[in-house]
């Protein structure tokens, strides 16, 4: 699997199969249709016809958008619809910045197929040749990417939280790193990517931040869904994108983007093109 087969995955979709998911004349995602099927059942909230499914226009503000379609996804829980339960409110709306029009629970986002955010921070240690990376390896238990390769720290982004404070919160939990390392953090900007999985459709905005962590520094994870570390050479993580599909599909892209932006990706690369091109949708 070469490093363009890497960003290929994550923008694999045919959304011809799918429903859009409207709130008034807004089109905010799409819905796969045994979804769109089972939220028929619940008129009071969804309006469901052949190309959309839309929120009853009844539910017209935030708290009652969210308190309604939470009441439709618990129920939906109970049958075995969506795996993963976490508890953790995401914001649904057009932008990152504009207000939202309700909070969904997290496990739910993929099969209504509406942006969501995260921090990934790619955790690094300087030397006088090639960096060495942190990699991580998730949870056998996670519900999504379990036993898969991750970075040091990475997380989605919650409602009611600003980016700089879960990327503080994100390091104490997964890596044990103190605030005071946590905020060297630099922003280096974002991917994203519309991506069919079997969840339905992932439609991600990732904003990336480069750390450079102490030698001495020795990660420990603390919320249980990280088993191990390693401290790899940038070449070994090179080899096992090239080579497997070891690392989860988003942290690809993002170390893909980290080698392009620090130059060991470079433009004589026969995909380079295709590859810079892949790793963010148009705006």
């Amino acid at each position: 699997m070469s490093l363009l087969d890497r960003v290929r995955v994550c923008q694999r979709r045919d959304l011809s199969r799918f429903r859009r998911f409207m709130i008034g004349d807004q089109a905010l995602g799409w819905v796969r249709p045994d979804v769109a099927d089972r939220l028929r059942g619940f008129p009071d909230t969804f309006l469901v016809d052949e190309q959309t499914v839309r929120l009853d226009p009844r539910l017209d503000d935030f708290d009652s958008r969210s308190q309604a379609v939470d009441a439709v996804l618990r129920r939906m829980r109970e049958e075995g619809f969506f795996s993963g339960w976490r508890g953790e409110p995401y914001p649904v709306g057009k932008a990152f910045h504009s207000a939202p029009l309700l909070k969904m629970e997290r496990a739910a986002v993929p099969s209504f197929g509406v942006r969501a955010y995260g921090i990934h921070v790619n955790g690094y240690v300087e030397t006088e040749g090639d960096p060495l990376i942190w990699v991580a390896r998730r949870s056998r238990f996670k519900p999504t990417g379990p036993g898969k390769l991750d970075h040091l720290v990475a997380g989605g982004q919650p409602i009611g939280i600003g980016l700089m404070e879960n990327l503080i919160k994100e390091c104490a939990e997964e890596a044990n790193l103190p605030e005071t390392i946590a905020r060297t953090a630099k922003p280096a900007g974002f991917v994203s990517y519309i991506m069919e999985n079997e969840e339905g459709i992932r439609n991600d905005v990732l904003f990336v931040y480069d750390l450079a962590v102490p030698a001495d520094f020795v990660p420990c994870n603390t919320d249980g869904e990280i088993e191990e570390f390693f401290l790899w050479p940038l070449r070994q993580v090179v080899e096992t994108l090239e080579t497997s599909d070891d690392f989860k599909f988003n942290v690809a892209l993002v170390i893909i983007d980290f080698l392009v932006r620090r130059g060991h990706l470079q433009p004589d690369h026969p995909d380079y093109i295709d590859i810079v091109h892949g790793l963010r949708l148009p705006a």
